[in-house]
Order: structure tokens, then C-alpha cells, then sequence
């Protein structure tokens, strides 16, 4: 009897101690998460996705990041007492890197558009973009119109608001490449009729003086604005948001449009 007994209090206390433990992970599992801001700030880095996309993030000479986006994260960084870090990702993969956490936030001359804001929390625009076709110059002088065009073979960076355009043009003969300087590329060798681009990398790489100076914008295509895609619900959104502003009165961005010759959204 008293063996029996013995084993009814332990399985009671092994029911109390289940339970127990049931409740702790439920109570852990029903807080609220962590701010996404505070996880960037205790980590001391934040870490940005982006492509290799001039005039917005690039290499300069030694071989370090430089342009539009990058100046803008790193004065970004330094107001949350944080370092920056860059990382190369895969445009067509950009969200999923979002939402594993190999990044923070995407900053790279990303186009607003409406699979951003699904997927991402975005900032408020702050440089103004269009997407344009390009092609040789010989080529451009042959087409007056869009609709001239359709027949050619393009080429466009995959993911990208290029892509979409395409896909919206129903120009069926396309090439899906990893960056757009990869659509400049195709263009310049002959492998692709033309590509299409933003116009701020199209200001930057195509034209006299540039590398490469026999392609030149045919046709606009839409106007976009840019902006930075944060985790969906991150209050990092809105501390960006924020320091943007500050940035934008005292004339940081505006000096910085202007070195790399963009158009501030007003």
C-alpha cells in the first residue's frame, strides 16, 4: 500500500512540474517581441542589404562602399550610436534576407512599390526615380516609340522594378540578370538589345564621359520614388523616419543629392 501510495505522489508532482513548465513556456511565448530597434542598438551594428548599384552603393578606388545610400547610412548609424555594415545580397531574395535576419534593412535605390509595402516596413520615399530603357545609341535613333520596341530582346535585373516593367509591357523576350549593371553589360556586348534600368544608374554609367559611352536612355518609362525597407512592424521605420527628417532640414541630404546629382523628393 504504501508502495502504491509512493507512486501516486510521484506521478502528482511530475503533473504539477509539467504543467508548471507548460505555463513558463506559454508566459514566454505570449510576450510581446523585442523591439526591433533596441536588437539593433544591444548588437551595436546594423547591417544593410544591397547591391552593387552606382550611384546609390558602389566601390570607390580602395575598394570601400561609397555613394548616396551609403553616405545616408552610415550619418543614419552614427545617430543611433551604432556601426554600419554593408552586405551584397540577391535582389530577387532581398525580403527573405529581411525577414531571417541576415540583414537589418534594405537601402539600396529600392522602389516603392506594393510587394514592398507587403512585405516590408518602408520609410518615407526620399529620391525620386523612373525606370528607362537603354540601348546603343545607333539603336535608340531607329524607335519613336515604346511600342516600336517590342520585339527586341531586353534584359533586367531579377526582382527589380525593371523586371516588373517588362512583365507589365508583355515583352516576352527577356533575360533575367543578377544586377542591373549586369543589364548594362548584356547591352554593351551585343547579348541583349537593351535593358531596363533605373534612371539614376542610367545618369551614372551610360553617355560621354562614362563607361559606357555608347548606350544612352531611348525612353522613360514611369516615374518611382526610393525607399528603405525595414522587418514588417520594425520601429526601426520609424527612428529612420525620423533622423531622414532631421537630415533633410539641416541640408545633409540635400548636399549629398547634389554631389551624386539625384533628385530629392520634396
Amino acid at each position: 500500500m504504501k508502495r502504491i501510495l509512493a507512486l501516486v505522489m510521484a506521478i502528482l508532482m511530475m503533473s504539477a512540474l509539467f504543467v508548471g513548465c507548460t505555463n513558463t513556456t506559454t508566459a514566454t511565448q505570449d510576450e510581446a517581441p523585442a523591439s526591433d530597434l533596441q536588437y539593433i542598438i544591444d548588437k551595436g551594428t546594423l547591417v544593410v542589404g544591397i547591391t552593387d548599384y552606382a550611384p546609390m552603393n558602389y566601390l570607390d578606388d580602395n575598394g570601400e562602399w561609397t555613394g548616396f545610400d551609403t553616405e545616408f547610412a552610415q550619418a543614419v548609424a552614427a545617430q543611433l550610436g551604432v556601426e554600419v555594415e554593408f552586405v551584397e545580397i540577391n535582389w530577387d531574395n532581398k525580403f527573405l534576407e529581411l525577414d531571417s535576419k541576415s540583414i537589418d534593412c534594405i537601402w539600396n535605390g529600392m522602389t516603392i512599390t506594393e510587394e514592398a509595402t507587403l512585405n516590408a516596413s518602408v520609410s518615407n520615399p526620399y529620391v525620386e526615380n523612373a525606370q528607362v530603357v537603354v540601348m546603343t545609341a545607333d539603336n535608340a535613333a531607329k524607335y519613336t516609340a515604346v511600342e516600336d520596341i517590342a520585339e527586341l530582346s531586353f534584359a533586367a535585373e531579377a526582382g527589380s522594378a525593371g523586371e516588373a516593367v517588362i512583365a507589365e509591357n508583355n515583352w516576352a523576350n527577356y533575360t533575367a540578370v543578377k544586377a542591373q549593371s549586369d543589364a548594362l553589360l548584356e547591352v554593351a556586348s551585343g547579348s541583349s538589345d537593351a535593358c531596363v534600368i533605373d534612371i539614376t544608374m542610367a545618369n551614372a554609367m551610360t553617355g560621354e564621359g562614362t563607361s559606357y559611352e555608347n548606350l544612352t536612355q531611348a525612353f522613360k518609362l514611369n516615374t518611382e520614388q526610393y525607399g528603405i525597407a525595414c522587418r514588417k512592424d520594425s520601429d526601426l521605420t520609424a527612428k529612420i523616419n525620423e533622423i531622414m527628417s532631421g537630415l533633410i532640414g539641416n541640408g545633409t541630404l540635400e548636399a549629398l543629392a547634389q554631389k551624386y546629382e539625384l533628385a530629392l523628393v520634396k
